[in-house]
């Protein structure tokens, strides 16, 4: 069966968000803590969480808004030693669908990652909660796409706080709440939910 005609609830999806030590890859930036959830049917069914030593000193400005520090990183594995295994974790790719609030940067960050360790990137489909929101979402119901804006208007369980497991499950309650959203407009299948697009309406000028 093709992957883009499976229902939704059918779906294995992976919500996964990283923190880094910078802004981009070409900057010499590293993947500092991987957190991720694999969630089915509205169910989490699994749970991967690990520290990344970046090889580098962390810039004070990320242990400021994250607070992690060069030391909790001290002993945690490198990049090369983790993806394998966070690899293991996701699954096939004709299986699992990953989820990110703004993908391009996190999916960035690992792909940049396979490629400085000689790992083949698998073909994953990748669901953006920024992109399916703006669509989903009118102007006069939230300001921005910011994953605590999201977060405060699906009703999150928990408050994105600039930590990877924390903002993953975030993110999960966010895409339940869209899930909920698309059903309105009759979207059940992984295909219609990847290619939903509806224009958002401007906000009236006062």
């Amino acid at each position: 069966m093709s992957a883009l005609i499976r229902s939704l609830a059918e779906t294995t999806f992976v919500v996964l968000d990283l923190e880094t030590s910078g802004a981009a890859p070409s900057s010499g930036a590293g993947i500092t803590e991987i957190g991720a959830l694999k969630v089915r049917s509205g169910e989490i069914i699994g749970q991967f969480q690990s520290f990344v030593n970046p090889g580098h000193p962390l810039p004070e400005f990320i242990t400021s808004l994250t607070g992690i520090t060069d030391a909790m990183l001290y002993d945690a594995p490198e990049i090369d030693q983790i993806l394998p295994t966070f690899f293991e974790f996701l699954g096939s790719h004709h299986e699992t669908v990953l989820v990110a609030h703004n993908a391009p940067f996190d999916i960035g960050f690992l792909k940049a990652a396979a490629i400085s360790t000689d790992c083949e990137w698998p073909d994953y489909i990748v669901v953006d909660t920024v992109r399916i929101a703006r669509s989903a979402l009118g102007r006069d119901e939230v300001r921005d796409c910011k994953l605590s804006t999201l977060a405060e208007f699906f009703g999150a369980s928990i408050e994105p706080n600039h930590r990877a497991l924390d903002d993953a499950r975030a993110t999960v309650d966010v895409l339940h709440g869209i899930f909920e959203r698309l059903g309105t407009f009759g979207v059940s299948t992984l295909g219609e939910l990847t290619s939903f697009k509806r224009k958002r309406e401007k906000k009236p000028l006062d």
